[in-house]
């Protein structure tokens, strides 16, 4: 790092909403070009900037800051200036002179301890003087605060975040509590606010930050492992690790926070107290109450001429159920909710396509699924609209709530939701609350697949309640005698091997013993042999590969882990060109073109889509979402993605967080979306992470094509590790509990 010290002249952009800037600077005798996220600066203040000198293609040299220090201004010149420059409310260029020939080198301390005294300037009244004094202390408060802020460590972008939140009495709330800053604002984890709290020299026993690393480690289990609770001594146990504190400490502050509300805490006979953040509580309290309101509902056993319906849409079709897939069809029309799982090639579609024939004859049947892939899949199978369930519950940006809630429900006799056992705890509620008691709920999904990102095991749940109708299809039909990758997924998943080594079909097994060498031939695959063997036209290659093969990797980490793939996938599918614009962002280079997943919720980011109508618009993309750089701005480091559903999206500095490469995915990542083609390496691992779900998940991804690349012992040792993570939810419990809550 090096430093910078100089002389603002002048602001050539500022983008008010991140802060990212573009100054020039006068150092000695050179006139330089500062670019980074910074407090609003004015001509004629000093400032002593820290970063690193880049070459721009275009621009030439300039200095990327990081951390910016600013000096009062000393000369009355440059006070002048800086008050002429129009950052404060009230004073122009012409006002700035009369103020300074006044007050002279006092002028700043008059405006921030005596604005009153401004009445004594020729034109400045009583009510002209408090504004120019609050614009003042408002602007001084800010930098302050920003300044403060980053000088902790925080980044600029996030800084500015905070100082808009708190305003001028920033630095005074958080030296009070800086632990406050992981609930009043997302993205301010527990570590961030440590790192200061420690710096100000709060106590390593502090209840204050005891209280906040048990929230904190809460959310984490939620957001990491899928936890809706974590028993008690565990949770005390983590705690104290990660304080390094005493136990006993971590027990007294859990008691407090029991009895203030802040946690909320369960016992079950034998079993370890649970404790739960208070919404996620709630929330399995509704989703089992809800689901009991809508089985009870509809009394089973009201759908005249059923069977008569059935058989007649075989002979339409040509084809014949099995008994397991007739009363599939018959539970689904008879109950208020049904839940349909099985793996692939068991019918599921064909069996949502004759629920949707018999309903729509008098009912309005509406389909959704978690992610813009599922519902496209579901489209496309049924030959009817499928939404995403967000947009089918109308999200709303601006409100930061969805639309469709217990007052405003949707205009459905029937909801089929698709991929359920992607949906999370917090996405079941919300749909559950748009759909009005009489609708039917037929739940369709694999439950043998992993369960959802977020929190929370929904459908395994719901399964495991026994309390539930439901239809568990175990025959395969679709291509039966020809696909093996509905075969392979089958026999992994009953804990058998793999058929490997047969010819001429849509599974291939390429034997790499080292990392190095499996890495090496991923990317070979990608780019040349597998876009040969498909006979994609030679100038769309790299087009087509990008698009319809898609690599998935068990870990993040190691050489073929999802970070390391992704960077050698990317220089290989969409390398550096002058006709590429690119920026880096830690330590991801994004380029026009890249192929990119969002990693969180966002649900505030505003998109955009053209239709025939005209351009339509919305806010939030979701964990998941996978789209296609089409823009890039270097200077103001922005880009715009184009996702499913053509959705638009611009991306500021401090968006760009949750933005990843995704040439590479992880397994659990690629969740809900289907591929034409999948390659994956099954190389030695974390046995936490090589399981027999995980690889099972990774191979019904697949539509036409699987390729694995490694070991049979790898594969061998995932197809025996049945061990599934424990998730901490009690929804199971909660749904039988139910049965004496509604009746």
């Amino acid at each position: 790092m090096e430093q910078l010290e100089g002389t603002i002249e002048g602001t050539v952009f500022r983008n008010q909403e991140n802060g990212y800037s573009v100054l020039t600077v006068r150092a000695g005798r050179s006139e330089v070009t500062v670019i980074g996220t910074l407090p609003e600066l004015s001509p004629g203040e000093q400032a002593v900037f820290t970063g690193t000198w880049t070459e721009h293609r275009t621009y030439g040299r300039q200095f990327n800051c990081s951390f910016c220090e600013l000096k009062t201004p000393t000369t009355l010149l440059g006070i002048e200036r800086f008050l002429g420059s129009g950052l404060i409310h009230g004073v122009g260029p012409s006002t700035a002179t009369l103020i300074v020939a006044a007050f002279g080198e006092d002028t700043l301390s008059i405006l921030s301890e005596h604005p009153e005294r401004l009445c004594e300037v020729r034109g400045i009244g009583k009510k002209r003087a408090a504004m120019i004094g609050d614009s003042f202390r408002e602007q001084q408060g800010a930098r302050r605060a920003m300044i403060f802020l980053q000088s902790y460590g925080i980044s600029p972008a996030l800084a500015v975040r905070i100082s808009r939140y708190y305003g001028e009495r920033t630095p005074e709330i958080v030296r009070e509590n800086p632990y406050r800053l992981c609930d009043d604002l997302e993205g301010v984890g527990f570590k961030t606010a440590d790192r200061i709290g420690l710096s100000l020299g709060i106590p390593a026993d502090s209840e204050n930050r005891v209280r906040a690393a048990m929230k904190y480690i809460l959310r984490d289990a939620a957001a990491s492992s899928g936890h809706v609770y974590l028993p008690e001594e565990e949770l005390c146990s983590v705690s104290a690790s990660l304080l390094s504190v005493p136990l006993d400490l971590c027990r007294q502050a859990l008691r407090g926070m029991l009895i203030s509300g802040a946690l909320q805490s369960e016992s079950s006979e034998n079993e370890p107290r649970r404790v739960y953040l208070p919404y996620y509580r709630y929330a399995e309290q509704e989703v089992a109450l809800m689901i009991r309101r809508l089985m009870t509902a509809i009394d089973p056993g009201k759908y005249a001429g059923v069977s008569r319906a059935i058989t007649a849409f075989e002979k339409s079709r040509g084809i014949e159920f099995s008994p397991t897939q007739r009363q599939a069809i018959a539970g689904a029309l008879e109950n208020g909710v049904f839940v349909i799982t099985g793996g692939p090639g068991t019918g599921k579609t064909t069996i949502i396509n004759c629920i949707l024939e018999l309903l729509s004859r008098e009912h309005e049947t509406v389909l959704c699924a978690p992610t813009g892939r599922a519902a496209k899949r579901m489209s496309e199978a049924t030959g009817a609209e499928a939404k995403t369930i967000h947009r089918l519950l109308e999200y709303s940006g601006e409100q930061g709530n969805f639309m469709r809630m217990e007052d405003n429900p949707l205009d459905a006799d029937c909801v089929i939701a698709d991929e359920t056992s992607m949906i999370d705890l917090l996405l079941m509620r919300a749909l559950l609350k748009a759909i009005r008691p009489g609708t039917r709920l037929i739940l369709v999904g694999d439950a043998d697949q992993l369960p959802s990102v977020g929190a929370g095991n929904v459908l395994g749940d719901i399964l495991d309640s026994g309390e539930v109708p439901c239809a568990r299809l175990t025959e395969i039909y679709r291509q039966s005698g020809e696909s093996h990758i509905v075969l392979n997924a089958h026999l992994i998943n009953s804990g058998k091997m793999p058929v490997l080594n047969a010819k001429d079909t849509d599974f291939f097994f390429e034997r790499r013993t080292s990392l190095a060498e499996a890495a090496q031939s991923i990317t070979a695959l990608v780019t040349t042999r597998l876009p040969g063997y498909l006979k994609y036209p030679e100038k769309e290659r790299l087009y087509q590969s990008v698009r319809n093969i898609q690599v998935l990797a068990p870990s993040r980490k190691g050489e073929c882990g999802v970070n390391n793939l992704n960077l050698r996938l990317q220089e290989v599918l969409n390398p550096p060109a002058a006709d590429k614009p690119q920026f880096s962002w830690g330590e991801t280079v994004f380029r026009l073109g890249d192929k990119v997943i969002q990693t969180r919720n966002d649900y505030r980011l505003p998109w955009r889509r053209e239709t025939a109508a005209g351009y339509e618009e919305g806010a939030g993309v979701f964990n998941g979402d996978v789209g296609f750089i089409i823009d890039v701005d270097p200077e103001d480091h922005m880009l715009t993605v184009r996702f499913d559903e053509d959705r638009e999206v611009t991306y500021e500095s401090g968006d760009l967080d949750d933005l990843e490469q995704a040439y590479c995915l992880s397994v659990h990542k690629a969740q809900g979306s289907e591929f034409p083609v999948i390659v994956m390496p099954v190389t030695p691992g974390p046995p936490m992470l090589l399981t027999r779900n995980l690889l099972y998940t990774a191979l019904t991804r697949a539509r036409s094509l699987v390729v694995l690349v490694g070991t049979e012992q790898v594969i061998r040792r995932m197809v025996e590790n049945d061990h599934v993570v424990r998730r901490y939810t009690t929804l199971a419990m909660r749904l039988i509990e139910s049965r004496e809550l509604v009746q």
